[in-house]
């Protein structure tokens, strides 16, 4: 017959972030979606500069 092995496991539970603790920085992402718009509009602007030309 085999031998049984019990194991027993202890699991350290760390204690729940507060608010305070996850504060990201999103600047850059802002800074990025600046540019993604600024460079949107100045294309539409280009398009819509080139559909007249091309008429």
């Amino acid at each position: 017959m085999a031998k049984k092995n019990r194991r027993t496991t202890t699991v350290s539970v760390a204690s729940s972030p507060s608010r305070n603790d996850f504060n990201p920085d999103y600047t850059y992402v802002k800074r990025d979606l600046a540019r993604i718009g600024t460079l949107a509009g100045f294309f539409i602007v280009v398009l819509i500069v080139l559909s007249f030309f091309l008429n």
